[in-house]
């Protein structure tokens, strides 16, 4: 994940925590918001000490970073998204932590629209 891409600062997450929106499944909550100024999607993760230990919580931290990554084409650019681990992705694999992560790209429209190609 490039620098450009990344949510450091608490400023940028706090903006996003009181202006955008959040949709929550049992292993994730997503925080969005618009940010025209960008062209591309800006990424925040939070993993708190509760999930495990410093591995197991870069662990998780690299799975998410994962799947932004590979889903990076299709995700709505101009968007900051933060996501915050709950204690259950601690034990999920990668392809449970892509489901869930999926599941909620569906319930926030995260992904581009696609075209019609028969309109």
């Amino acid at each position: 994940m490039k620098k450009r891409n990344r949510i450091k600062k608490n400023d940028d997450f706090q903006a996003v925590f009181k202006k955008g929106k959040s949709m929550a499944n049992r292993q994730f909550v997503i925080y969005m918001l618009d940010n025209h100024e960008e062209k591309e999607f800006r990424l925040g993760l939070s993993v708190s000490k509760k999930i495990g230990n410093a591995v197991t919580r870069n662990r998780v931290k690299r799975l998410i970073r994962q799947i932004f990554q590979e889903e990076k084409e299709s995700l709505q650019t101009g968007r900051d998204y933060i996501v915050i681990a709950r204690k259950p992705a601690a034990e999920m694999s990668y392809e449970e932590v892509k489901s869930s992560l999926f599941h909620l790209f569906r319930k926030t429209s995260m992904h581009k629209k696609k075209k019609n190609p028969g309109s």
